[in-house]
């Protein structure tokens, strides 16, 4: 029963997560860094702190906290993760909700299980080790036969199609930027790593489980956002957009903000969701390790029914959506079989 619970929080935050690109699209007159700078502060400051305060009893200094250990590391990890949080989010540019999405988690769902695995000394062709290389690599030939999906639909759909569905639509560039955001973003996963001492020694102090893991979480966006922030900076006066923040009319202004405030609570819902579920999947090494990749092979998934409902697959072809639906199955058998080995 923990199980299910575990995996049922992890794919609300998912879903949540999946869901955080709709929002950007009602924001108005606002260029790219703008908006992005934006719903980063909500995703990578705001709500990540306001989450982490529900891990810091009375009494106990964040200073204190910070010295447990591993807070650097954290943090460096998340300004490496925020190179591929900025290129993720130049993939579903030029790529799409689906696709963009696909690929990047794709990428990232491999590096971000397997590396801290390898770090931890795990042999991963014997025990539960191997359990978890076998199930990144059915996820892994599920997100494959995704991209097949979209290739297909990139030969199939007209120009006009595709810059209908997807303005910036650009497939070698958007396919070399995804892949990068997928490397990098698996820091994200080292960065979590690297932070467990603070964990460690909330949960010596009684934190509840299901919250000792958000600072960290924190750490690791609170780097991200430096990278990001850097950059989106920099695009404004490279651009001359910085003014827009403010130049646009009040109701646009108050439409804008809500709608990259939403984007960043749906977006931060996943690591709350990873943070929370995890706790209730103790009990089983293999399926803790395997955290990350059930969190982004959900994302894919449900970044796909977002790109069905977008109408990005329209005009693609049966033969395209079918294929489509078929990686989106070998995803979810990616997780059962780990789960029912766990039994």
């Amino acid at each position: 029963m923990n199980t299910f619970i575990g995996l049922l929080i992890i794919a609300i935050g998912s879903f949540g997560q999946s869901s955080s690109y709709v929002p950007i699209k009602k924001v108005k007159d606002w260029s790219w860094e703008s908006f992005w700078l934006t719903q980063g502060i909500f995703a990578w400051l705001v709500f990540p702190l306001l989450g982490a305060l529900l891990a810091i009893p009375a009494g106990l200094g964040f200073c204190e906290i910070l010295g447990a250990g591993g807070a650097w590391k954290a943090v460096i990890y998340g300004a490496l993760w925020g190179v591929g949080g900025l290129t993720f989010g130049l993939s579903m540019r030029f790529l799409g909700v689906a696709l963009g999405q696909s690929l990047a988690l794709g990428t990232c769902s491999a590096f971000g299980t397997l590396i801290p695995a390898l770090l931890k000394g795990e042999n991963l062709f014997s025990g539960g080790g191997l359990i978890l290389l076998i199930g990144v690599a059915v996820a892994i030939a599920g997100i494959a036969v995704i991209g097949y999906a979209g290739a297909l639909r990139s030969k199939n759909m007209t120009e006009e199609a595709r810059k209908a569905a997807i303005k910036d639509f650009a497939l070698k560039k958007g396919l070399i930027i995804a892949l990068l955001a997928g490397v990098m973003s698996a820091c994200f996963a080292l960065g979590l790593d690297a932070g467990s001492p603070i964990k460690e020694f909330l949960l010596a102090k009684g934190v509840n489980a299901l919250y000792a893991g958000l600072p960290v979480v924190a750490l690791v966006t609170f780097g991200g956002f430096l990278t990001n922030a850097t950059y989106c900076i920099q695009q404004n006066i490279k651009n001359h957009t910085g003014k827009e923040y403010f130049s646009v009319p009040g109701n646009v202004f108050v439409n804008n903000i809500l709608f990259c405030a939403l984007a960043g609570v749906l977006w931060y819902s996943q690591f709350f969701g990873l943070e929370m579920g995890k706790s209730f999947l103790a009990e089983s090494p293999v399926l803790l390790a395997f955290s990350w990749s059930i969190l982004m092979s959900l994302n894919v998934m449900f970044s796909n029914v977002w790109g069905i409902l977008l109408k990005e697959w329209k005009g693609s072809g049966t033969k395209t959506v079918t294929i489509l639906a078929i990686g989106l199955l070998v995803l979810i058998a990616s997780i059962i079989v780990v789960a029912i080995s766990q039994n």
